[in-house]
């Protein structure tokens, strides 16, 4: 069954309508300064923020600098008429995309669309995870062994890890995933969310890698292969057709996309 989805979510007033989220696209509306009080979820109250960088409304996703860095916040209400000492307040840094529209199949616990510009990963990321400073420097390595997908013990994990993996995948960790082309990519939520990243071509798997930093392969990485194995089984038993034509698929757990592009809207529609 597929259905269409229209209008869900908040996109940004800032952001230049119907091109692929990223930070580097070209602004359309100027920011417009003002003092935000922003809530964060399991902390009682609203903190204030400066904000001038966004045109920023009561009800957009948030991240800020300071002691709450990282956290998802919720902005209240919104003042422009303030005077402020600036080295009493921290900013708002980014705020989050996440309007959705475009047509998806029903898979499962997921969702499934194979249009690339209805959730792109650079925009679900963000649901998750605050954008990466600019002083932040990464570096990765990797061996390029490679194992079958439909033998996960090629991945050489204990017991212990291939179980917390499978526990992961049954409990729908697996927020995210998308397949373009060979690249892969996935949002596995632990105790924070974690980037899955690795080629698939021909069954094989090379290339996996998790930023959860751990030296071995980790439960997060097996989570993320069960979910693209089972979502590979049902795009090849009902979805060939379309997958065929953009070479492109990404998954999304029901309750990720009910929660942050669906619930709390006044308006939006399905078209099933």
């Amino acid at each position: 069954m597929a259905f269409t989805i229209s209008g869900f979510g908040r996109e940004p007033a800032d952001r230049q309508k119907n091109t692929p989220t990223n930070e580097t696209q070209r602004r359309t509306t100027a920011p417009r300064k003002s003092v935000v009080q922003v809530s964060f979820p399991g902390r009682g109250g609203t903190l204030a923020y400066y904000n001038d960088r966004f045109d920023l409304k009561a009800g957009d996703r948030v991240y800020v600098e300071g002691k709450l860095e990282g956290q998802l916040g919720y902005v209240v209400s919104v003042n422009y008429s303030f005077k402020i000492k600036l080295s009493e307040y921290k900013r708002v840094i980014a705020v989050v995309d996440t309007h959705v529209h475009g047509e998806f199949y029903i898979a499962g616990s997921h969702f499934l669309t194979f249009d690339p510009s209805a959730i792109p990963a650079e925009q679900v990321t963000t649901w998750f995870r605050a954008p990466a400073a600019d002083d932040e420097e990464y570096a990765s390595g990797n061996d390029d062994a490679s194992f079958h997908l439909d033998s996960l013990q090629e991945m050489h994990v204990s017991d212990a890890i291939a179980e917390r993996g499978h526990n992961y995948y049954m409990e729908n960790r697996v927020r995210y995933l998308c397949l373009d082309g060979t690249r892969g990519y996935a949002i596995v939520e632990g105790t924070q969310a974690y980037a899955v990243e690795f080629e698939y071509q021909d069954g094989e798997i090379r290339n996996l890698l998790c930023d959860c930093f751990c030296s071995y392969p980790c439960k997060h990485e097996v989570a993320a292969m069960l979910q693209l194995r089972e979502t590979l089984e049902v795009v090849e038993k009902q979805y060939s057709a379309q997958y065929a034509q953009t070479g492109y698929f990404a998954v999304i757990c029901k309750g990720t996309l009910f929660s942050f592009a669906i619930d709390g809207n006044d308006g939006g529609s399905f078209t099933l």
